[in-house]
């Protein structure tokens, strides 16, 4: 046997009684997670799930999550983890699409689920109800479990085998599965470990971001695989995160940046003891350069990291020391990851030369599930091709220039949105923003901004300050030549801006005045 179930197991052997998962006043040590998953997978053999059979799974963070993957894991089969944001239409085409067998679901959720079973393809032959009393033609999670013979699971599992087939958000068309092995998260592990900081066993942090998202899991497998202990928290709310932060002296932290400028904006922040901090971590969108020295004032380190579901998910770290003299890099590849800068015939290009980033490391995914012809255009010549726009400066600094389709090209130049947000994100006034391209009749597309003002900051800026204040620090044509101002941007459970419904909303006639 070998994978994510090993794990466990080993850590039952090694650290049977420290702390593996703490769930509101549920805590589980690494031996009870072990029978626990040991009882799981055998209560899910008697289901008939057999190797390479699916597990899908619509819940919030929660230690049954992890419990559904281990258990998965030591059998062979792969867990299918749902965004829980998506409409009942969405969660029906993932689980016809993997053709998930069981499917999982949290009593919040309970209405999504049932009505995504209803679409075409569903082929769902058992549903699991998590935490509540199961409707006709459910079967209770708790009940399977406590049921079922704590006999080891020894099922032989390879390291290339899937471990879970995560979908991409899909902000462009049907969302695709990542396929992602048990070698592939081991990677991600190794990588994580050889970075400045690293893991230990003693390491402790609050899983908060949504942990069907890779992003989720950034710091809960390292530290399952290491003996350390998470604190899940079923969603993100400020107040309650710094709470748990402080309560629980975690020592690690990983959170989307939007989380991070949230944290910030709690009033009180300083009266939080974040004093155990010894490594923190954005990623999922830039960190405003403010956001990272409001932090570090505080004495609060402060790393980014870039990555995709794809790729397990790191591929750039920016350590601690170089945040503030390189900020807008997302750092350098990653130890056991290769990547390069190329032209749209994949030649490389020389430092400072915007292109295409592409990876190549054990991290790197198995392929997108069933498709064998997106698989074969996004890896072809042995690298991953992200689809970001990045340059690489000569000490091998990235700095990811925008996503390809994201580019405006105004006049025959192109402007990367990414280079004037964070300069929107520099006034004072502004607490978050977005640039999107608009039709132009003269240069073909225009720059269009679309900020959310700081309410701390006593009052709003005018769209002609931002205009002038951009004029001053950037080309001119690459300053907006629209503003507007709304109460906040549409971002997904990852914490990525939605610029698809930013550009329907503000670049047509329709949408809000435009102020010039």
């Amino acid at each position: 046997m070998s994978g994510i179930g090993t794990w466990v197991a080993k850590r039952a052997f090694l650290n049977s009684e420290h702390t593996a998962f703490v769930d509101g006043d549920r805590r589980f040590t690494y031996a009870q997670f072990h029978q626990r998953t040991d009882q799981l997978a055998n209560g899910l053999v008697g289901l008939g799930v057999r190797k390479g059979d699916r597990v899908a799974a619509l819940l919030a963070n929660s230690v049954e999550f992890v419990e559904i993957l281990t258990a998965c894991a030591k059998l062979g089969a792969i867990m299918v983890p749902i965004n829980y944001r998506l409409a009942p239409p969405e969660v029906g085409y993932i689980l016809a699409d993997s053709g998930a067998d069981v499917f999982a679901f949290h009593p919040q959720l309970a209405d999504i689920a049932r009505a995504g079973l209803t679409e075409p393809g569903v082929r769902v032959r058992h549903r699991l109800s998590v935490g509540f009393e199961p409707s006709e033609g459910e079967l209770s999670y708790d009940a399977l479990l406590t049921a079922a013979a704590t006999d080891p699971v020894t099922y032989q599992v390879s390291g290339s085998d899937v471990a879970f087939i995560m979908y991409t958000s899909g902000t462009t068309g049907r969302p695709k599965g990542a396929m992602l092995t048990h070698d592939n998260l081991l990677a991600n592990i190794h990588n994580t470990l050889a970075s400045q900081a690293g893991l230990s066993q003693s390491d402790v942090t609050v899983t908060v971001s949504p942990m069907f998202h890779i992003g989720g899991l950034l710091h809960t497998l390292p530290l399952l695989y290491l003996g350390g202990t998470n604190i899940i928290l079923p969603a993100f709310e400020p107040v309650s995160t710094l709470k748990a932060m402080a309560e629980n002296r975690v020592t690690v932290q990983f959170l989307v940046s939007a989380m991070w400028v949230a944290l910030t904006q709690v009033p009180d922040f300083d009266s939080y003891d974040l004093s155990a901090l010894r490594l923190t971590m954005g990623g999922g969108a830039p960190c405003p350069l403010t956001m990272i020295e409001f932090l570090s004032s505080r004495g609060v380190p402060f790393s980014e990291g870039f990555g995709l579901t794809e790729t397990s998910p790191l591929v750039c770290m920016l350590e601690s020391e170089y945040v503030t003299e390189r900020a807008g890099s997302v750092g350098r590849a990653a130890m056991h990851v290769d990547i390069r800068i190329v032209d749209d015939q994949d030649v490389d290009l020389p430092p400072g030369t915007v292109g295409e980033l592409i990876v190549r490391g054990a991290n790197v995914f198995a392929g997108y599930w069933m498709k064998p012809e997106a698989t074969a255009e996004a890896c072809r010549g042995g690298w991953f091709h992200t689809g970001d726009l990045a340059r690489a400066d000569d000490d091998g600094f990235i700095t990811i220039v925008d996503r390809k389709k994201d580019m405006i090209i105004t006049g025959g130049e192109n402007v990367y949105p990414i280079e004037v947000e964070q300069v929107l994100f520099r006034h004072a006034g502004v607490l978050d923003a977005a640039v999107i391209g608009g039709a132009d009749e003269k240069w073909g597309e225009r720059v269009v901004a679309v900020v959310v003002p700081d309410p701390a900051a006593g009052s709003e800026p005018t769209a002609d300050e931002l205009v002038a204040y951009c004029r001053d620090r950037l080309a001119h044509f690459k300053c907006p030549k629209d503003v507007y101002f709304v109460d906040e941007l549409p971002r997904n459970a990852t914490g990525k801006l939605l610029k698809t419904e930013l550009r329907k909303k503000f670049t047509g006639i329709e949408g809000g005045v435009v102020l010039r």
